[in-house]
């Protein structure tokens, strides 16, 4: 019953719920692990959410795109540091990184559309409940405007904000590259617009990572600290990291460049492949909700 009620996902964790409970009873930290079983429950495969939501298979998370993403480059034949000048491009060829990543993305949605499409259709009806539609769901969703209706953990709203604009600002980014290989205007100078905005995402990304983990240590009664959180947090920070470090060994000629993109890579896995599977799973969650309710 709880997994099909669509009010769990309305929930965006601020901790007042927590913060003024008179029993002490973190009602926030109920509605996520109600989140998590019901995440857990209709991804596919099963296996990868479970491996997501305990510490002891870390491991096995980083292995398994460390491996196939050396696959790919072995097989595309430029399994060795070039040499000369920092390309990336002849350590992983464009071709090669656009069509493997490309096609690994669909299979995922397609493997993940049934689970999804379950859970939609499980969801219960509120009779008498106005339904969002899309335009104000997406609204919902850029602005936080729900957040901003919480009084006791206001600075939340703008970490998460940083955070989503952030990753958001860093996909349009990633997009505009792909496009630039296409057309043969690729790799853009440290000056390129695109290139300045995709920087400043990640710092705004970080800033907002950060400001997350300082909640978590600083409040300890109102923010959750389960190993999905905690997990989602460095991932992402990690990955904003390692993007700038990726960019600064291209631009000084570090030695270490090649191998800083390979952590780069495995990184962008852990958040784009892995993304049904862990707690960053909850905005496809919510924009259903937000669409059917």
């Amino acid at each position: 019953q709880l997994m099909s009620d669509p009010d769990i996902w309305l929930c965006h964790q601020c901790g007042d719920c927590t913060t003024t409970c008179p029993r002490d009873v973190k009602p926030g930290d109920v509605l996520a692990a109600v989140r998590q079983i019901t995440w857990m429950n209709f991804s596919r495969p099963r296996f990868l959410a479970n491996w997501l939501s305990s510490p002891k298979y870390l491991p096995l998370i980083i292995l398994l795109p460390a491996l196939i993403i050396a696959g790919i480059i072995s097989l595309a034949g430029t399994f060795t540091i070039p040499e000369g000048p920092v390309n990336y491009s002849e350590f992983f060829p464009h071709g090669w990184l656009n069509g493997s990543f490309s096609v690994l993305v669909l299979l995922m949605i397609v493997i993940n559309w049934f689970g999804i499409r379950k859970f939609s259709k499980n969801l219960t009806s509120h009779e008498g409940r106005e339904q969002t539609g899309f335009i104000k769901a997406l609204k919902e969703i850029l602005l936080h405007s729900r957040f901003g209706k919480c009084d006791q953990n206001k600075s939340r709203m703008l970490a998460h904000l940083l955070v989503f604009g952030g990753f958001a600002l860093l996909l349009l980014v990633t997009a505009f590259a792909i496009l630039a290989v296409v057309i043969k205007q690729y790799p853009m100078d440290f000056w390129h617009p695109v290139k300045v905005i995709g920087n400043l995402a990640g710092a705004a990304m970080m800033v907002g990572l950060i400001m997350m983990a300082v909640n978590r240590f600083r409040d300890k009664k109102s923010q959750t600290r389960q190993y999905s959180d905690w997990f989602f947090i460095v991932s992402m920070f990690l990955l904003a990291l390692s993007g700038i470090l990726v960019e600064a060994a291209r631009f000084g000629e570090w030695p270490i460049a090649y191998h800083l993109y390979f952590i780069h890579l495995v990184l962008v896995w852990q958040i784009i492949f892995y993304l049904p599977y862990s707690k960053f799973s909850h905005m496809i969650y919510r924009l259903i909700v937000l669409l059917k309710t």
